[in-house]
């Protein structure tokens, strides 16, 4: 089936060589010129992934990419932007990024991108893992993999394939330490420092969404890696 993507790029140049060049790898690639035009283009049709420059126009990326997560908390987002700021990539994380190239970038390696994060968020319908694997009870709270839904009583908290990824293997080593080099390495690709320093931030946002139950807790072990401790008994 033939993946929607749209790619909300400034430099006309630089976003026609892209669509045309995704095109003919086979994705069918809306272009938009603006943050503006971006958000109206989404809102008329389901996308697979959205590509979108940081530094537009009338709407930058980061706005453009909090109006996605308003409406799609899950939609994957790749960031394009001429910014090295490990604090601009941090922000895109935060906002719900799930990966960010930085410019200039070679088509291929943003093809290789988009086929990374597609293959990750896709293996979640596809995979052959049996069903009962995928879902899980943490305390108060169960957490469906293949949904991406965390769930507490009524209250449903949607997450990200990035969040869904780790909170996963957190909870298949519960109450065992999940080392930070194996989750870095199976989520992320590898182990450097910038990875290391993106998956502190969805941890941040994982402790927020379980912080209804208080016998659930993610404990940092220090130089080693991350445990999701369930404590029985505790209110």
């Amino acid at each position: 089936m033939e993946n929607n993507i749209l790619l909300v790029e400034d430099d006309p140049n630089l976003g026609s060589v892209l669509q045309e060049y995704l095109q003919i790898k086979g994705y069918n690639t809306t272009l938009a010129s603006d943050g503006e035009d971006g958000w109206q283009e989404f809102q008329r049709k389901d996308y697979d992934l959205c590509v979108l420059d940081v530094m537009m126009p009338k709407k930058d990326g980061f706005e453009l990419a909090s109006q996605i997560r308003s409406l799609n908390t899950s939609v994957p987002i790749i960031f394009l932007t001429a910014k090295s700021m490990k604090e601009d990539k941090m922000e895109g994380f935060r906002i719900g990024a799930d990966d960010y190239v930085t410019k200039p970038f070679s088509a291929d390696e943003l093809l290789c991108r988009i086929q990374a994060v597609l293959r990750r968020c896709q293996n979640i319908t596809s995979s052959s893992v049996p069903i009962e694997e995928d879902q899980f009870t943490v305390g108060n709270y169960s957490f469906d993999y293949q949904q991406r839904l965390l769930q507490i009583g009524m209250n449903q908290q949607p997450l990200t394939s990035k969040e869904a990824d780790l909170l996963k293997m957190l909870c298949q080593y519960k109450n065992n330490v999940l080392r930070r080099e194996v989750a870095l390495k199976q989520i992320w690709g590898n182990d450097s420092y910038f990875n290391g320093r993106s998956m502190d931030v969805f941890i941040t946002k994982l402790r927020k969404y379980m912080k209804e139950d208080r016998s659930v807790e993610i404990v940092n072990i220090h130089g080693t890696g991350y445990k999701l401790s369930v404590i029985a008994g505790r209110k």
